[in-house]
């Protein structure tokens, strides 16, 4: 896509984004406003599979975001959209919490320790010896391996923890095999949101603060591809990729009301 003058559907991170450490970032208020007084189709979306878009739009709207729960898509929900897919009313053992099981059961799956179609890891701060090892198991006894997101790490106030990639890779060591990963950068989770809202490539943008996630897949799945730097990404970090964003610019602030215009690299 060659400017922003095309897009009419919006496909956005959240965190970095919209909001950080809890609170609306500028512009970012406004923004969701905008698009909902015109009419314009958006998701917001999330590597984070541990929250329900119920669980999400709650806690966006005590950050200062009114953001209504079907305009929330999850990797939980791209997961799950995914094994529906794949096996329509199949089986899976999750390790994962309510985001997870929920988009799960919604999707017509059956959650079960015995014979499982998946095994499901998503982000749980509530990690288990026991149900890693019986993943393992499930697994080597022909279970499909699944994971939400590639994420190793997430912060926390007391420093980073250990996330779903982290686990997974644990899980991958221990039985040879290589999950499928859903979540970003995988573009998948943006064709899925697309089809969430009958949005099509060549005219969807997508939002974003990391070029190995946001950018990476919003390139591979055809979009209009905008880098904020509102939150992790910095010059240096865009130099590291041999790929550039469509735009970079200082926060969603700018596409307020804005004309249309391309930002040089």
């Amino acid at each position: 896509m060659a400017s922003r003058d095309e897009v009419e559907c919006w496909l956005t991170d959240m965190d970095g984004v919209l909001v950080h450490e809890n609170q609306a970032l500028p512009g970012a208020p406004e923004l969701i406003r905008q698009w909902q007084d015109q009419g314009t189709e958006f998701l917001v979306l999330t590597n984070n599979s541990i929250f329900t878009p119920r669980d999400l739009s709650a806690r966006l709207r005590w950050s200062g975001l009114e953001v209504p729960e079907e305009r929330i898509w999850t990797s939980a929900l791209a997961t799950a959209d995914f094994c529906r897919s794949q096996m329509p009313g199949g089986s899976a053992f999750v390790i994962g919490e309510a985001g997870m099981t929920t988009a799960l059961h919604e999707a017509g799956f059956i959650m079960t320790e015995t014979a499982p179609d998946y095994v499901v890891v998503g982000e749980t701060r509530n990690y288990s010896f026991e149900a890693i090892t019986k993943a393992v198991r499930l697994i080597l006894g022909g279970a499909r391996f699944i994971v939400t997101n590639p994420d190793a790490t997430g912060p926390s106030a007391e420093g980073v923890l250990p996330a779903t990639g982290a686990i997974a890779a644990m899980i991958e060591k221990a039985t040879g095999k290589q999950p499928y990963v859903v979540g970003k950068p995988n573009p998948m989770m943006f064709r899925s949101a697309m089809n969430r809202i009958g949005a099509h490539s060549e005219n969807t943008g997508m939002i974003g603060d990391r070029m190995d996630t946001d950018v990476q897949a919003g390139i591979e799945a055809g979009l209009h591809t905008v880098l904020v730097m509102t939150g992790i990404s910095d010059q240096a970090e865009i130099d590291r990729y041999p790929f550039r964003p469509s735009e970079v610019i200082s926060g969603v602030h700018e596409l307020l009301h804005s004309e249309p215009y391309e930002v040089e690299i």
